[in-house]
């Protein structure tokens, strides 16, 4: 059975989830294995595919969980969660 990852993190304040976040975001999802997915107010997205985070329009202060499943899984769910911490708009 695949390892598996979660936590719950909060989007600065001041950062909505538009391209250029949501590109750094996918580009370090980008460097695990596992399977990753990122859910915000609006859905469910697959944390690789930037269109699909995109399209969760996450805005500043929302709520995202991140989840993931595979080998690196929590390596990949503490990288994310810390580059959600360190986003800028």
């Amino acid at each position: 059975m695949p390892a598996s990852s979660e936590t719950t993190v909060d989007l600065p304040a001041n950062v909505d989830l538009h391209a250029r976040p949501a590109a750094d975001f996918v580009r370090t999802a980008m460097r695990f294995d596992a399977s990753i997915a990122i859910a915000a107010p609006a859905g469910l997205a697959d944390a690789k595919s930037l269109l699909s985070v995109l399209a969760l329009g996450a805005k500043g202060g929302s709520r995202l969980v991140l989840r993931a499943e595979g080998a690196d899984a929590a390596e990949a769910v503490a990288a994310l969660a810390g580059c959600v911490g360190e986003l800028r708009d």
